[in-house]
């Protein structure tokens, strides 16, 4: 069975959504979810779907004790949903394209340093697009740069605001990123 770890830094209704689609899975298990952020409810959201869960520093990210942690567990993949903190090179190399994520934007538009939640929506929205979306791509050593492995559009409007593009966005995101993870593996 594939162990998936899950990297996030805040509320977690991505790895919610997750959790639920891999809950009763006879292909992979939700083994961990990891956050820098003592206070993220993902880790209330871990309790809930009894996934162990811990916590860290950008320190214990940066000096390899999180890739410890992770080989440790024997984690096969690593899911970033809503993580923060840019992933050292030694990180990735351990999970050479078994490292995934998810950007509320179609890149390589409004991808980088920065460019996460609603940086990204008000970006959008003071540009005028007529659609905006989600992009799950592999990732490398570069914010936003990695191989794209799907994306899907909405459509906007005029009307909108950064907050209800952050809702459309996350209505793609709940509804795409746990079967392209799921097709992945």
């Amino acid at each position: 069975m594939t162990r998936i770890a899950i990297l996030a830094s805040g509320s977690g209704s991505n790895a919610e959504k997750i959790m639920e689609f891999f809950k009763n899975s006879t292909k992979a298990k939700i083994a961990l979810i990891a956050s820098n952020k003592s206070d993220a409810f993902v880790l209330e959201r871990a309790k809930k779907f009894g996934v162990p869960s811990l916590t860290f520093s950008k320190k214990e990210l940066d000096s390899g004790i999180l890739l410890e942690k992770l080989l440790t567990e024997k984690i096969d993949w690593v899911i970033l949903a809503g993580f923060l903190l840019k992933i050292p090179a030694e990180l990735i190399r351990a999970f050479p394209e078994r490292m995934v994520n998810i950007h509320p934007a179609l890149l390589p538009s409004y991808g980088g340093k920065g460019m996460y939640g609603h940086h990204v929506h008000e970006a959008v929205k003071a540009a005028g697009e007529t659609q905006t979306g989600i992009t799950i791509h592999l990732v490398n050593e570069h914010y936003d740069e990695g191989k794209i492995v799907f994306q899907a559009a909405t459509p906007l409007v005029p009307e909108d605001t950064p907050e209800t593009i952050a809702a459309k966005v996350h209505e793609l995101e709940h509804r795409y990123f746990p079967e392209v993870i799921d097709s992945l593996l």
